[in-house]
């Protein structure tokens, strides 16, 4: 019971809302799981697809408690042969648990959505009728999250971005990490503060062996990714010849040229980040083409460059239009201020 010196009046705990109430007790009963070091926390994997299924398959390998919320046939080659990757001289397997549906009162303290962009609110919708509390959106977009949070509940979305990348073949997924100067795992809370969530889902990825980084703006984050691998991926469409575009000195130079503008664009905006960026910025464009050459013919550049942009010509063409529009519309904005 609390007592105002100003005016007296006795304040109880009948006067806390029990929204506030139970909002308290959440952020409690969340401290104390991640706290734990055993962290027996049970996650779910929405999505099984090629990112999907390569975090799902790295999660068990750690022994951590993994379902995976498949549909189709691939929900069909996981229940009936269990989840079989391909490793550097052979295939394993590793058993997840699977579901078709979630349902309303299924409670996990991370569910990491690993759906294409395009299928993202349906996911979300379908998530708002669950209470589990901490969305992972790994989701390649420029859009803010505030639609997404409008969906599926403020407070509930970590934006995060794969750092992994390949293929499923035959029912095999074949996908390996980024290397970690080029793309760990990337994420950070919205707004950029600090969580105890933020620190349970780093120890996820260490207790996996996965790379990753925290960033204190993932919006920006993204918008600089996008100025980086959308020039790269148009030169694919571009050529006749996509497997041998290192060849193409005119194109190199041109995407090069184009990479450039794009970040010097962002940076104007305060935006680029990482820091490593603006060394590609300032690089002479002769020079970033020869590096760019070298990075199309090397074995990252066939794995995960080639494969992706041949495997998803719509979704690049979309963020295509999507990230130039966001530019058109932001240059605008500021001409008018």
């Amino acid at each position: 019971m609390l007592k105002s010196k100003s005016s007296g009046v006795r304040i109880t705990t009948d006067a806390i809302t029990e929204d506030i109430y139970q909002r308290i007790q959440e952020t409690i009963q969340n401290i104390r799981i991640y706290t734990k070091e055993e962290y027996t926390m049970r996650i779910l994997i929405y999505g099984a697809g090629v990112i999907g299924s390569f975090y799902a398959s790295r999660f068990a390998k750690a022994g951590l408690d993994v379902t995976v919320l498949a549909r189709g046939q691939r929900l069909k080659e996981l229940q009936g042969h269990g989840l079989w990757y391909r490793g550097k001289t052979r295939t394993h397997k590793v058993e997840v648990k699977t579901i078709s549906e979630l349902k309303p009162d299924d409670r996990y303290q991370f569910i990491f959505l690993t759906v294409r962009e395009n299928q993202v609110e349906k996911a979300l919708e379908d998530i708002s009728k669950n209470k589990s509390p901490n969305v992972v959106t790994m989701i390649n977009t420029i859009k803010p999250y505030g639609r997404w949070e409008k969906i599926c509940g403020k407070g509930r979305i970590i934006p995060a971005f794969p750092g992994a990348g390949g293929c499923i073949e035959g029912g095999i997924l074949d996908a390996q990490l980024l290397p970690r100067a080029i793309q760990p795992t990337t994420f950070g809370e919205i707004g950029g503060r600090k969580s105890s969530r933020e620190e349970a889902l780093a120890y996820i990825f260490r207790k996996s062996h996965i790379p990753y980084q925290i960033v204190p703006e993932m919006h920006h984050w993204q918008i600089s990714h996008l100025g980086v691998i959308i020039p790269l991926a148009d030169a694919y469409y571009q050529s006749r010849h996509p497997e041998k575009i290192c060849a193409n000195e005119k194109l190199m130079t041109l995407t090069a040229y184009r990479m450039k503008k794009n970040l010097k664009w962002i940076a104007q905006k305060g935006m680029l980040c990482p820091a490593k960026l603006y060394m590609i910025k300032d690089m002479p464009t002769g020079m970033l083409a020869g590096v760019l050459s070298r990075v199309y013919q090397s074995e990252f550049g066939n794995r995960f460059l080639y494969r992706h942009a041949m495997h998803a010509p719509e979704e690049f063409q979309r963020l295509h239009q999507e990230f130039y529009n966001y530019m058109k519309t932001h240059t605008k904005e500021s001409n008018k201020a």
